[in-house]
């Protein structure tokens, strides 16, 4: 592998990303250079829709979650045990979601950037 070829220079340069949640500044404590490495094979336009890829999959993946969370709540809450009060909690969990997601959400979209991101590296060599 030619991971050591990369210097602090391009480390530097692949983190200057608009979203810290997808810095390369560290996997596991640990600068990562393969991730930094596939960045400079990867054209911008293809980072930004990775990175909206990976918000956007963590995001249903907290509303699942916030949604179990919630299903068990009968009768609590500002609207009470009304018929609407499912389509609010519903609503309401999703914008939670979606929040947390972009505030950098639990690290979901983090690797599922990175797997992106090696997966188009893999298939620029390969077309290359």
């Amino acid at each position: 592998m030619q991971t050591g070829m990369i210097n602090s220079a391009h480390l530097a340069t692949a983190t200057l990303s608009p979203n810290p949640a997808f810095s390369v500044e560290s996997r596991n404590g640990r600068p990562d250079f393969e991730l930094a490495a596939a960045l400079q094979k990867v054209s911008p336009q293809q980072q930004a829709k990775a990175q909206k890829t990976a918000t956007d999959f963590e995001g249903m993946f907290l509303n699942s979650m916030f949604a179990q969370m919630t299903s068990g709540l009968k009768g609590e809450g500002p609207f009470g045990d009304t018929p609407g009060t499912g389509v609010w909690r519903s609503m309401l969990t999703e914008q939670y979601s979606k929040n947390f997601a972009s505030a950098g959400g639990v690290g979901v979209a983090r690797d599922v950037y990175r797997t992106l991101i090696m997966q188009q590296a893999k298939t620029t060599l390969r077309t290359a």
